[in-house]
C-alpha cells in the first residue's frame, strides 16, 4: 500500500458512557487517532465475493498502524462518508505495519 492511494482522512473513535452530576448516564465519543486510509465500498467483485462471511461489512480501510494502538472491534470509524462500525481488524501481511478494517455503516437509529 502506498501513501499514494491512502487519500482518505479517518477518525478511530471509542465510546465511553460517562454519568453527570445528577447520575444519568450518557455515551461519549472519544477520539483515539487520526489517520489517513485507503477506502474500499462494497461492490461485485471478485474479491467482495470471497468476503461473504463478512456480509455485513460495506467498507474496507487500510491504514498504517500507530504504535501503542490497538483497534478492536469495539471502536468506530468516522469520515466524510459517515460512521462505520469496525467488524473485524487483521494485520495485512503479517508484518505489524498496515491494518485492514472491515467495517459496516451505522444508520442514525442504531447509535
Amino acid at each position: 500500500m502506498s501513501y499514494g492511494k491512502m487519500t482518505t482522512p479517518i477518525v478511530l473513535v471509542r465510546q465511553t458512557p460517562q454519568r453527570d452530576g445528577e447520575g444519568f448516564a450518557s455515551v461519549h465519543d472519544v477520539v483515539v487517532a487520526d489517520v489517513m486510509a485507503y477506502k474500499e465500498d462494497r461492490h461485485g467483485t471478485e474479491k467482495w465475493a470471497n468476503r461473504a462471511v463478512f456480509s455485513a461489512a460495506t467498507a474496507l480501510f487500510r491504514f498504517r498502524k500507530l504504535p501503542g494502538v490497538a483497534v478492536d472491534t469495539s471502536m468506530f470509524i468516522r469520515c466524510a462518508a459517515g460512521r462505520y462500525q469496525i467488524l473485524s481488524v487483521e494485520d495485512v501481511g503479517q508484518r505489524g505495519m498496515y491494518a485492514e478494517v472491515l467495517a459496516d455503516t451505522v444508520t442514525p437509529s442504531e447509535r
